[in-house]
């Protein structure tokens, strides 16, 4: 089979599957096993494939067919223009993650401290942009710290990483902001059942009956690690905020507000430290 036919039987095993995009993921699929761009695929597309290539191929839409995320086969994801290694250890970050990098960016800080960091986007991201920042991150899942590690030596990206749960390795720290993509799914959710949900990893996705029992903990700990006039972001989920913002001011935050992300959902709230 040369790569013209290649492509097109995967666009048809993947389309059966009732993925959304299947001549798209097609191609990166080949892509990724032969090394091949896209171009190149197009301008060689009568070259001939070698059995074993086309045997791993077909292995590989197999596993995309079963819901497995394009993004963990191919250990890649894009975020903020800057191309991250994700594995099943980290979530894969969303577009609608990009509205807490861009309210970041809105705030002027020395110090920034990334909480549950996962693969590092976010943190990444705001260094990216603000190179003479001090940045911080941690995670509790070692996994996601040794990819998150990874990216920062990749991009060639200075961040401190912790294994900490939230503040515990930061005690007698603070920072001039705080930034959170906090695990905030209701336990049970039915949209766990759905799209790349089922293969991410449930403890950076799930916080209890109502979903907000991490962002309890960081709301409460996080006075204690704000400079003064510091501001706290957080992420959270579409039907959340006016919970977020009530638990905030309830904390002693000021200037609680919240802003919306690329849907128009109401996505990240922020406060001030006073």
């Amino acid at each position: 089979m040369n790569i013209a036919g290649a492509l097109l039987f995967g666009r048809n095993e993947l389309l059966k599957a009732g993925v959304e995009s299947p001549a798209l993921e097609s191609r990166l699929l080949l892509s990724y096993l032969t090394g091949l761009s896209h171009s190149a695929l197009i301008i060689h597309d009568d070259e001939l494939l070698d059995e074993a290539l086309l045997q791993r191929f077909k292995e590989l839409l197999k596993k995309r067919a079963t819901g497995y995320p394009v993004e963990y086969i191919l250990e890649q994801k894009e975020f903020w223009g800057l191309k991250l290694k994700v594995t099943p250890d980290t979530l894969i970050p969303r577009a609608d993650t990009e509205t807490l990098v861009e309210q970041a960016l809105n705030t002027d800080f020395s110090s920034v401290l990334d909480l549950g960091t996962g693969s590092g986007a976010v943190i990444l991201a705001i260094k990216k942009e603000r190179p003479k920042a001090q940045c911080f991150a941690c995670d509790l899942n070692e996994g996601a710290l040794e990819v998150a590690k990874f990216n920062a030596a990749n991009l060639g990206l200075l961040v401190e990483f912790s294994k900490s749960s939230w503040f515990e390795a930061y005690k007698g720290r603070s920072f001039d902001l705080i930034v959170s993509n906090p695990p905030y799914i209701e336990d049970g959710d039915e949209h766990l059942k759905h799209s790349s949900l089922p293969f991410e990893p449930l403890c950076a996705l799930t916080s209890g009956k109502d979903g907000l029992d991490d962002i309890r903990i960081i709301i409460k700990g996080a006075r204690e690690h704000l400079n003064k006039h510091g501001i706290l972001m957080l992420e959270h989920g579409y039907n959340q905020a006016f919970e977020v913002r009530k638990l905030l001011s309830e904390n002693g935050f000021v200037n609680v507000g919240t802003v919306r992300d690329l849907g128009g959902n109401e996505r990240v709230s922020k406060c001030t430290c006073f």
